[in-house]
């Protein structure tokens, strides 16, 4: 604590017996410097240490609350939005609590709300709560609860609002935060960000987003927000202020842990479209390349080829069918415990057409079979749509039916699964032009929960990287579990080398303990077994 902060602090408003002195209140003082509020008062709890604002920081407060001749605030819509990791969550704590102890007045409104992605409590806060309980003027003057903080000596409150707009109906705010706006796309968020309207009856009142950048189409509220504040006349660096808004939009780092260093590996990290708008801050596209073209070339290995049959490999199949249109995929593959990845072992392409339609009994049923027949399949993987009674008659064959609906869950798992394993080159697939094709026309789609695998054009088809994406998953989920299997009851096996064990069945032991290897391989082709 600085020597006179408890002497200045009893004229901020919050001691029940303030000291009268003859020179300005500290709360004059404040109002005239906000920051120096924060850094006299406010505690950041990760160093125990007072706050120390960013540049970019300081510059928007020195604007945030300014009036007009009739004492009211002349931007009630204010906007701060910086790359990821630019510690806008805690600016906008920070914010939260200026507002309604040095501007707010008596019976000041807080609320702090979460976005569709949230849960009641977001992230504004629970930062709110935190610096409450460090900052020691603070904590002695509040009353924290699991849901609202008090200040009784003001009639204070600050309070964490879920994405329900139906409870905010009847909500005087002095200030409401909106944290990663690009988060509230549904249409009860567009509700609720209608009931926080900042309230004429206050004079100093607004409502504070802030976030980095979204999605066309999607991010509407954000969207619409940014080109209302690209309109307005641009009064520093990356500031623009007018019509009612003050709105900082930088695509630059604002904070010194935003290294050279860190950047660049964010870009390896990232996919490009997600680099730009995290890193960046740049609103994009919803879609993008599902996978780099060299990403790619990199899991192709020329020396592997389709396995012919292998009775002991267990091999995880998926199937993406189609009737007319969309072709039907199926793909094999199998999880090489030894390298820890994940190998195409086969697939197959059915493209049906109008006049022509797909005949499942004789062509997709028969070749599941076969496979049934050549390897020791633990899963078939299919969306229910097109294979209900085709997938009762294999079941009832006694074949491992797993039926997997291609929920936007479901999509979002297999495709976030797989390219994972692209991008780090644990997939090893072999030479084939259909497969490559079909990876490069693939796109991704972001969705709040992840990436989901679609298609740019209705002419491209992807089905058998759907197909594989299944697969894959199963591979990697279940492959893990047989690994701890193998270790725990195959001590004492000497079995030549060859590709991964498979498990503790008797037809595995039997196999491994005739010292048996992979399958024989067929020359490659969409069509491979």
């Amino acid at each position: 604590m600085k020597p006179g902060r408890k002497k200045r602090s009893a004229q901020t408003g919050f001691s029940k017996n303030p000291v009268k002195v003859a020179h300005s209140t500290p709360l004059e003082e404040y109002r005239a410097n906000p920051a120096q509020f924060i850094a006299d008062t406010l505690i950041d709890p990760e160093t125990g240490k007072p706050f120390q604002l960013l540049p970019a920081e300081v510059v928007f407060l020195d604007h945030a609350f300014r009036t007009d001749a009739n004492g009211r605030l002349i931007y009630p819509e204010q906007v701060f939005s910086a790359p990821k990791k630019s510690g806008k969550t805690g600016f906008a704590a920070l914010f939260t609590l200026t507002m309604c102890l040095i501007f707010g007045g008596q019976y000041a409104e807080g609320y702090a709300i979460a976005n569709d992605l949230e849960q009641a409590q977001g992230r504004v806060f629970q930062a709110i709560k935190r610096i409450v309980e460090s900052s020691p003027e603070l904590r002695a003057i509040a009353r924290v609860f699991s849901d609202k903080v008090e200040f009784p000596v003001t009639g204070a409150t600050i309070s964490a609002l879920a994405s329900d707009y139906a409870g905010a109906a009847g909500a005087n705010p002095t200030i409401s935060t909106f944290d990663e706006l690009w988060g509230y796309t549904s249409e009860r968020a567009r509700r609720l960000w209608d009931e926080m309207v900042p309230p004429p009856t206050r004079k100093i009142a607004c409502r504070l987003t802030t976030t980095y950048a979204g999605f066309e189409g999607e991010s509407e509220l954000l969207e619409e927000l940014y080109k209302r504040g690209l309109a307005q006349p641009q009064i520093g660096a990356d500031l623009y202020a007018g019509n009612g808004l003050l709105m900082f939009w930088s695509h630059t780092p604002v904070a010194p842990w935003q290294s050279p260093e860190w950047i660049e590996q964010m870009r390896r990290q990232l996919r490009p479209n997600a680099f730009l708008r995290m890193i960046e801050n740049r609103i994009v596209s919803t879609e993008s390349t599902f996978v780099d073209p060299e990403w790619i070339d990199r899991c192709i290995d020329p020396n592997w080829s389709p396995i012919i049959s292998d009775r002991a490999l267990p091999v995880y199949v998926g199937v993406d069918a189609s009737v007319k249109k969309d072709s039907t995929a199926i793909a094999a593959v199998c999880f090489d415990r030894s390298a820890n990845k994940v190998r195409l072992v086969a697939h197959r392409i059915f493209q049906p057409t109008q006049a022509e339609p797909l005949n499942f009994e004789a062509i997709v049923e028969r070749t599941v079979k076969e496979l049934c027949g050549r390897f020791s399949v633990r899963g078939v993987y299919y969306d229910p749509y097109q294979m209900t009674s085709v997938a009762q008659r294999l079941a009832t064959a006694g074949l491992p039916m797993r039926e997997y609906t291609q929920t936007t869950d479901h999509l979002t798992a297999i495709g976030s699964n797989l390219y994972e394993l692209i991008k780090g080159g644990n997939i090893v697939l072999y030479p084939d032009a259909a497969i490559k094709l079909a990876l490069n026309r693939a796109v991704a789609k972001e969705t709040p929960r992840g990436w989901k695998i679609t298609k740019e054009k209705q002419s491209h088809k992807i089905d058998v990287v759907i197909a594989m994406a299944m697969a894959a998953l199963a591979a990697v989920e279940r492959g893990q579990n047989e690994l701890r299997l193998v270790t725990s009851e195959w001590i004492g096996v000497h079995t030549a080398p060859r590709l991964g064990g498979f498990g503790s069945t008797p037809e595995d032991l039997a196999y491994a303990a005739a010292g048996g290897r992979l399958g024989g391989r067929g020359s490659g082709g969409s069509v491979c077994w």
